[in-house]
């Protein structure tokens, strides 16, 4: 059984769980960042150095300094819900201890993109399983293989699960540490 699928939805749900903030500054955190320069959107990370000099603070440093403001103003919109500053050549973005009302709503988004990792887990199982049923209706697959092969198909989500309820303990620790 190939496992691509199951793999891309682990790949996404690490970038979206890695967007969400935590209470430290995470160079992660701005991974999905693009900045509209060049005439075309291009991600922050390969406009310049991105670094946390600090527990609270992230800075970036564009290599074309020219481009200072435009890289600014992407950091500010991208909805993230951080406000970054101009300091000579460098964008310094500091990140305010979290409240425990934030927290809160940060495990909640946290929340419903770990259950639309299961949804499309689930969803991969289904088209799996009605592959077999298929193949078992045209004589492809004798029951007994077919029951087997669904057997193994179970084991490999359950598998994913397991990595997908993991991400999420670890996501939401790291929400709730002060």
């Amino acid at each position: 059984m190939d496992n691509e699928k199951f793999e891309k939805i682990i790949e996404h749900l690490k970038g979206e769980l890695q967007s969400i903030r935590t209470g430290r500054a995470v160079p992660t955190i701005l991974e999905n960042v693009e900045i509209d320069v060049y005439g075309q959107k291009t991600p922050v990370n390969q406009l310049g150095n991105i670094s946390s000099p600090e527990p609270q603070t992230l800075t970036v440093e564009p290599w074309d300094k020219s481009i200072i403001k435009d890289v600014e103003k992407g950091i500010r919109e991208a909805n993230l819900d951080l406000n970054p500053v101009i300091q000579g050549e460098i964008i310094r973005i500091s990140f305010p201890p979290l409240t425990e009302d934030k927290r809160i709503e940060l495990t909640k988004i946290m929340g419903s993109r770990v259950e639309d990792a299961k949804i499309a887990l689930k969803n991969v199982r289904e088209d799996l399983v009605k592959d077999l049923k298929n193949k078992k209706n045209n004589s492809e697959l004798s029951e007994d293989e077919f029951f087997r092969e669904e057997k193994e198909v179970q084991k490999v989500v359950d598998e994913y699960q397991d990595k997908i309820k993991k991400m999420s303990e670890e996501k939401e620790k790291d929400i709730m540490t002060i």
